[in-house]
């Protein structure tokens, strides 16, 4: 005669045997992400905690070296999803490919300037030497070029200096004092402002300034219109997914604690700063306003022009996907 123990355990055999089936039969988005870039956080939220399955999917990460081999993943369908700021997806868009975005992050830049810096405004870095990432078509860059133009008449291209570098490369020639004042992606400014360096000026506040939508995300999970019509379930719940990892990592200290390990933050002040800051990039749960990334995108072609943004000189119809 069976035991009751041997009962409960064959039940659980049972349910974890279903459970199993079950999850196999669940659809895959496979996210080509940059192997150390912050969205990692995110997802490994959504995976530890189930939110994947919760929502009908099974999320497979993929590693790569850079953002390019992600691209390059996504367009030849060996991945389903990547991540880039919608002014890229929008050029790709206007070129005729199919690729939507389901808003990610509004986490933005800022200059930040050495704690015993002078430097009071964007007009005080007149003959300074500027450090910035991302090149000379950088968005936090040309955002906070439109604004030192509209607020001081200063064009902040003629009159600095810039060295354009990689992030870890800016973050290093800042903190060293070899610039005057530094423009990094927001982890970056993010580990300089817990060493003690001093935000001059936020995108957030200059795109304010600028008539520019804040709550406009930059960046999103970009995924083709074709996989969306084979799989037409999967955008939404991607998108719901990671509201729930969002609306965790924005409330719950303990999910940070499970994914410290992986956020590169040697002392305590760049943790909580980096928590901080990750937090305040969090968009709103609702559609994005295409007025608003219509009069951004603008604001870009008119400084980057079409080597920045292609033949978008319109927002493309079509290339927000958010909630139902």
């Amino acid at each position: 005669m069976k035991t009751l123990r041997t009962l409960a355990l064959a039940g659980a055999a049972a349910l974890a045997t279903a459970a199993g089936a079950i999850a196999q039969d669940l659809p895959q988005i496979r996210a080509a992400v940059l192997k150390i870039g912050t969205v990692n956080w995110e997802l490994e939220t959504i995976k530890a905690n189930g939110f994947d399955k919760k929502h009908g999917f099974e999320l497979v990460v993929q590693p790569f070296a850079d953002n390019g081999a992600t691209r390059v993943a996504l367009e030849g369908g060996e991945a389903d999803l990547a991540v880039a700021d919608w002014i890229w997806v929008a050029r790709q868009r206007a070129a005729g490919k199919d690729y939507v975005v389901v808003p990610y992050s509004k986490a933005v830049g800022g200059l930040v300037v050495g704690a015993d810096s002078d430097i009071q405004s964007l007009q005080d870095l007149k003959g300074k030497k500027v450090g910035i990432a991302g090149g000379p078509l950088d968005k936090s860059w040309l955002i906070l070029r439109a604004y030192a133009e509209q607020e001081y008449g200063m064009d902040l291209k003629a009159e600095t200096e810039q060295v354009f570098g990689a992030p870890p490369l800016i973050f290093k020639s800042g903190l060293s004092g070899e610039t005057d004042g530094a423009i990094n992606f927001w982890h970056f400014l993010a580990k300089m402002k817990a060493a003690g360096m001093r935000e001059v000026i936020s995108v957030e506040t200059a795109s304010s300034a600028l008539g520019l939508d804040p709550e406009t995300p930059l960046l999103g999970y970009v995924m083709k219109e074709s996989f969306l019509a084979e799989n037409p379930d999967l955008g939404h719940a991607m998108y719901r997914a990671s509201r729930d990892a969002k609306e965790l990592l924005a409330s719950d200290d303990a999910a940070w604690e499970a994914i410290r390990p992986m956020m590169n933050a040697k002392t305590d002040a760049q943790f909580e700063t980096l928590k901080t800051d990750f937090r305040a990039g969090i968009p709103a749960d609702a559609p994005v306003s295409e007025a608003g990334a219509d009069a951004l995108l603008k604001v870009m072609a008119s400084l980057g022009g079409a080597e920045l943004v292609g033949e978008a000189t319109e927002l493309p119809k079509g290339l927000f996907l958010t909630s139902e």
